[in-house]
């Protein structure tokens, strides 16, 4: 199956400290991938440079046939926009906007109209459980509600991967569990590939593939 993230030989330091000391990862378009680790292995680092966030020492990375760090600044800044959606512990929701406002911004940096984006909006917030909550502020929402506005905000450019960072790690036990099950949904309805960076034993081992980091380097 082509991939559709290819990490070749990622390696990063900062300072004197190595973080990423060569790593490669290779992910299925469709596929949902764990990366587990203690913390300060790099699970972080590397989920930040396949973001685009970050940008590795030396390394090759190529996410859907886009050699990335090729782009220039702009072009990489469009290329997330489109092709990225995160979703990280804490959702990073604007408490000043509503539900459906929050949702629409990624589709408005994409220069989506007003009307197509707050459709596709309404549309991933109805299939996640919120429509009576369009119009409430994230200080009117539950932390699960939350976290699921962050992961609609996260789908609304039908990006090509979905990265997430310790998702379900400021949620209780049953609604990381609606969570967990919901990333599941999401690649079933809408074959979405996930990389989730976890320290979660129930949602790592759910994943297609568990992958484990230690000091820089994957060793599983």
């Amino acid at each position: 199956m082509e991939p559709i993230i290819e990490a070749t030989n990622m390696v990063k330091a900062y300072g004197a400290l190595k973080v990423l000391k060569g790593v490669d990862l290779s992910v299925a378009r469709g596929e949902v991938v764990s990366i587990v680790g203690a913390s300060g292995a790099g699970k972080t680092t590397l989920l930040q440079i396949i973001g685009t966030l970050d940008k590795p020492d030396s390394g090759k990375l190529v996410i859907n046939n886009n050699d990335v760090f090729s782009l220039g600044d702009k072009k990489l800044s469009a290329f997330r926009n489109k092709n990225i959606g995160f979703v990280f512990q804490f959702h990073h929701l604007l408490p000043e906007f509503t539900a459906l406002e929050n949702v629409c911004i990624p589709a408005f940096i994409a220069k989506t109209s007003k009307a197509e984006a707050e459709k596709r909006a309404k549309e991933l917030l109805g299939f996640l459980g919120l429509s009576s909550r369009l119009e409430h502020k994230p200080s009117e929402l539950s932390g699960g509600e939350q976290q699921r506005v962050a992961v609609a905000r996260a789908l609304v450019n039908n990006p090509a991967v979905i990265l997430a960072d310790e998702p379900s790690g400021n949620l209780d036990s049953n609604t990381a569990k609606d969570l967990h099950n919901l990333f599941f949904t999401l690649r079933k309805e809408f074959n979405q590939t996930f990389v989730i960076v976890t320290h979660n034993e129930e949602l790592a081992n759910m994943a297609d593939r568990k992958l484990v980091m230690r000091d820089g380097l994957m060793v599983l």
